[in-house]
């Protein structure tokens, strides 16, 4: 069963990156990703309340929010800002760099995280892992060359600046996660974030969108695809935390299987968007993820 749910899990997520590119292409950056943060919030706006007024039935269906401490509140909200940041770059460089180059980009998270690890919770590397470590980086490596046959510099590039940051936002993000899930229930963690993330994005909004003229303003188009993001990033959210909450399921093997959801991104989007060099990065993806499974495998 976990194992199910950690394959649907990285379906959606692919998904979820091939809704974020049709919704930014030649679009408005923070309205795509203000609206997606609104529309998770509204989601989830039932079940904070029904959790409220019929607990034991929310229980049953195992979507009860549980009461939290102001702390706890607080903790939920540092990392709306860590992952919203980290939205913040990921969706302007979704806009302007081909899918079939973010996703290994994206893969290399969990490399990232591993340093965290070891930086912050004084983890060691055994030899696997560090095998891992060097198949992912080499790989990456190779990556770089494939952007430079479509004029894309990794070391000039803007927008390759924005997809690492990014990334390594979303590395910070997985080891607050850790820290966080120890302390607080999964469900109470998603579904405030849901609330909290919009209260970021509103001065971030405000700030670089709304105090513009309006003619200086990015160009906007209201699109469907637009609530798809939040809600493919829930589901999956959803079903990644259900899988790790059985007993028996292994962090390790979740981990990497939730991983294979840029397989998805990757070939959807060379499907619809018809990229350039797509044998080559594919690859290139490949190497990454096989370093990553041989991190996960490595990790006890």
């Amino acid at each position: 069963m976990w194992v199910i749910l950690a394959l649907i899990s990285a379906v959606l997520l692919g998904l979820y990156d091939v809704f974020k590119k049709l919704s930014l292409n030649d679009n408005g950056v923070l309205p795509v990703l203000f609206l997606s943060t609104v529309t998770a919030a509204v989601v989830v706006t039932p079940v904070v309340l029904g959790s409220a007024w019929f607990p034991q039935a929310f229980q049953q269906i195992h979507l009860y929010v549980p009461p939290i401490t102001g702390r706890e509140h607080l903790l939920i909200f540092i990392k709306s800002v860590i992952v919203v940041g980290s939205w913040i770059f990921a969706f302007h460089a979704m806009k302007h760099l081909p899918i079939t180059l973010i996703s290994p980009i994206r893969a290399t998270g969990p490399i990232w995280t591993l340093i965290g690890a070891i930086l912050i919770f004084q983890e060691r590397l055994n030899a696997m892992q560090w095998v891992g470590v060097a198949i992912t980086l080499f790989f990456f490596y190779l990556l770089s060359t494939a952007g430079k046959l479509e004029g894309i510099s990794f070391r000039r590039n803007i927008w390759i600046f924005c997809i690492i940051a990014a990334t390594l936002l979303g590395a910070a993000s997985g080891l607050f996660d850790k820290y966080l899930l120890r302390q607080i229930d999964r469900i109470a963690v998603q579904a405030w974030f849901s609330f909290y993330q919009v209260v970021v994005m509103l001065p971030a909004i405000a700030l670089f969108r709304w105090r513009l003229p309006r003619e200086k303003r990015p160009a906007f188009e209201w699109r469907w695809s637009i609530p798809l993001i939040a809600i493919f990033l829930l589901f999956a959210d959803y079903a990644y935390f259900y899988s790790l909450s059985i007993p028996d399921s292994m962090i390790s093997i979740v981990s990497a299987l939730r991983r294979g959801g840029v397989l998805v991104a990757f070939v959807t989007g060379a499907i619809l968007f018809r990229e350039r060099n797509i044998k080559k990065k594919g690859i290139y993806l490949l190497g990454i993820l096989l370093g990553i499974l041989i991190i996960s495998f490595g990790t006890h």
